[in-house]
């Protein structure tokens, strides 16, 4: 079995949602659902674009998984930033991934000190841990 955490470093540019979707089904889409790894891939997405369009320095895309929940985390080196609920048009097109994060995911949030953010699944399939 494979070890259930995993990190890694994206470039800062155009290319790196889609890193961060490939690296996150490459690691966990032998062991999660495929409904799973989707919802998971989406909502990383969303974090990885919002760092590379509003972070700074290194992104740093990192995930935890157990018998009980997935936990993806993308780091970058920025000073953070608030986050505001509603206030869109519906047709404005931007601007929607903490929106899409906050109704898909468990839960999330966005902890202090630099711009980290994390989301957490609820997963269906345990996670075995113990040598075969």
């Amino acid at each position: 079995m494979r070890n259930a955490d995993f990190e890694r470093d994206l470039p800062r540019g155009a290319d790196a949602p889609w890193l961060a979707r490939r690296s996150l089904g490459d690691w966990y889409g032998a062991t999660l659902r495929a409904d799973e790894v989707h919802l998971a891939k989406l909502l990383t997405s969303e974090l990885v674009t919002n760092a590379v369009l509003h972070g700074q320095g290194r992104i740093t895309l990192s995930a935890r998984l157990d018998d009980r929940r997935l936990v993806v985390e993308v780091a970058d080196e920025g000073h953070g930033f608030e986050y505001e609920a509603g206030g869109r048009a519906f047709d404005h097109l931007r601007g929607r991934g903490l929106a899409i994060v906050d109704s898909e995911s468990a839960r999330w949030g966005i902890d202090d000190g630099m711009t980290h953010v994390w989301f957490e699944l609820a997963v269906a399939t345990p996670v075995r841990t113990g040598r075969l």
